[in-house]
């Protein structure tokens, strides 16, 4: 991989493959290269559930998640789904200046319904002149061929980014967190995806009990083997509300301080296939949702800021320790649907 670097009093400069001189490939640079502008993604709140709380797999949903914690005052299912958009397009758009919009399906699983109202729902989402496509945060054991093949369609003529929750590679992390599936059913649902169009992105969270650094480390040697777009790296936080909140109040565990996190997230993006997107660098709550860790409280964009200093001070970036050779011969790269840089 060519990186063209080079030093003037101590400061470094140049372009990475990614077509930046941020030294990861951020999502954001890529909404702007790709679309010639800045893209803000509006929160939507359709009403969805997940099959792990409504019964049809378990109650309860995974142990971490309180959707509270970190859907904003804009993204409310009281509302339609125009009226959202309107509302977060006017903040948003004051804010930042943007003037194109993805309207970003977030809360639950938001596949998890019969086609027929997904496309209805969609459709409404579409129709606003100012959104530019759609981000749909859902579960791999939530979308079918059907789905899929109809999100084809979409992507034919709008940019359309599916949101797959994975949190973690191992089963028994996944089931310690009440996923209700397995690693397997996240690599169908990436297999059942990949060449149609769409961006695939991922979740992942750092930091679960149980999990060594040399497991979250293998992490992303495990992703960086597979064909998706996009990556949110999210570390382990406590929110009220959740199963998590009662067993770590009854049971207090390890959780990353700062600096750990920081540590442990460079050699992660030293480790990862620079084609691949950086969505986001850490997890996030609303206000007064967090229990720990609180680390002074540092927000994400000033996390974000921090990291990109310390991948400054200690001069590396997003995959410059990458193996190639942990890429293995799949069907990815047999049907030469992997890109690389």
């Amino acid at each position: 991989m060519a990186v063209n670097i080079r030093k003037h009093r101590g400061v470094v400069s140049g372009i990475f493959p990614w077509g930046t001189s941020r030294r990861y490939n951020a999502y954001a640079d890529y909404l702007k290269i790709r679309f010639g502008e800045r893209l803000q993604k509006v929160i939507i709140d359709a009403g969805f559930t997940c099959p792990n709380r409504d019964g049809s797999k378990g109650y309860g949903g995974c142990t971490y998640c309180n959707n509270d914690a970190f859907t904003p005052p804009t993204g409310r299912s009281d509302q339609k789904i125009r009226e959202q958009l309107e509302s977060g397009i006017s903040y948003l758009s004051r804010r930042y200046g943007a003037q194109k919009f993805i309207a970003y399906f977030q809360p639950y699983s938001n596949t998890y319904a019969p086609l027929s109202r997904l496309k209805k729902l969609y459709q409404q989402a579409l129709s606003h002149p100012s959104v530019a496509g759609l981000a749909i945060g859902t579960r791999p054991d939530c979308v079918d061929r059907e789905k899929i093949d109809y999100l084809e369609t979409l992507a034919r003529d709008h940019y359309i980014s599916i949101e797959y929750g994975l949190e973690s590679p191992y089963d028994s992390t996944l089931e310690w967190i009440n996923r209700q599936h397995d690693f397997t059913c996240w690599e169908e649902a990436v297999a059942m995806t990949t060449g149609r169009g769409m961006d695939i992105c991922t979740h992942i969270i750092l930091g679960f009990p149980g999990e060594t650094r040399e497991d979250m480390l293998n992490t992303t040697r495990i992703l960086s083997s597979y064909p998706i777009d996009s990556l949110k790296i999210h570390h382990l936080h406590i929110v009220k509300k959740t199963v998590l909140a009662k067993k770590y109040q009854e049971q207090p565990f390890p959780l990353f301080t700062f600096p750990e996190y920081m540590d442990l997230v460079v050699e992660f993006l030293e480790r990862l296939n620079p084609r691949i997107k950086v969505q986001r660098l850490s997890g996030e709550t609303q206000p007064g949702m967090l229990i720990a860790p609180q680390w002074g409280g540092l927000r994400a964009d000033a996390i974000q800021r921090r990291l990109e200093k310390e991948l400054e001070e200690r001069d590396t970036w997003q995959g410059k320790i990458f193996d190639k050779n942990n890429i293995r011969n799949s069907i990815f790269t047999d049907k030469k649907i992997y890109k690389e840089y």
